[in-house]
């Protein structure tokens, strides 16, 4: 029998996968992929066809204070701004497995507010 640990892992990567397996990015709508730990929020704009990052933000290294959410809308507002510099206006939202609220909301809704459309 699996522990409670090892089937929550499983459990979050099943839905990985499931999300994984319906969205992929393109030149033209590249993959807005978040990733969120306990410390650190990072999104990037992925084209699968080429497999090439395009644009990434990140709050590793960077001297950003506030909650995580506060965090978040930093990190949607920062990708959206390279996204526009790389003229892209819309992407398709990778949620990673994760439930769309709090800290993923925030991001989606900061990027949002900036002219991206997804």
């Amino acid at each position: 029998m699996a522990t409670p640990l090892a089937k929550k892992l499983l459990n979050k990567s099943l839905r990985k996968a499931r999300v994984r397996s319906k969205v992929s990015g393109t030149a033209e709508r590249p993959r807005l992929t978040v990733t969120i730990s306990n410390m650190h929020i990072s999104a990037q704009l992925i084209d699968d066809v080429k497999q090439h990052t395009i644009a990434s933000a990140t709050t590793v290294g960077t001297k950003a204070t506030g909650t995580m959410i506060e965090r978040a809308a930093v990190i949607g507002t920062d990708i959206a701004k390279k996204a526009k510099k790389a003229k892209i206006s819309s992407v398709v939202f990778d949620r990673n497995g994760r439930q769309y609220a709090g800290r993923l909301k925030a991001l989606a809704d900061a990027a949002r507010n900036e002219g991206l459309v997804f």
